[in-house]
């Protein structure tokens, strides 16, 4: 089947902030986010380094902007539940 087409991932930042994205290759976008190549967010830029703490496949971009927008409303004790592979809610 193949590599998944795009991917949601959650990052930690050095200050101990998450922070949710997605990419279509999440190793070029981590060296983004840790300034290693050129075009990572300004949220991240200040908070360097960051590493990948969670990441899950999606079908399409348009799934992974659903989940990207599902993971940005839960609160900071529901994304560490989903961390640690439970259930958000």
């Amino acid at each position: 089947m193949g590599e998944p087409g795009w991917w949601v991932y959650i990052l930690e930042c050095a200050d101990g902030t998450l922070y949710t994205g997605i990419a279509r290759d999440p190793e070029r976008r981590l060296l983004q986010h840790n300034g290693e190549l050129a075009g990572g967010p300004r949220y991240t830029r200040g908070r360097r380094p960051v590493r990948c703490v969670w990441r899950e496949p999606a079908a399409n971009r348009s799934a992974a902007l659903q989940r990207e927008a599902a993971i940005k409303r839960l609160s900071r004790p529901q994304k560490l539940r989903l961390l640690q592979g439970a259930p958000a809610q």
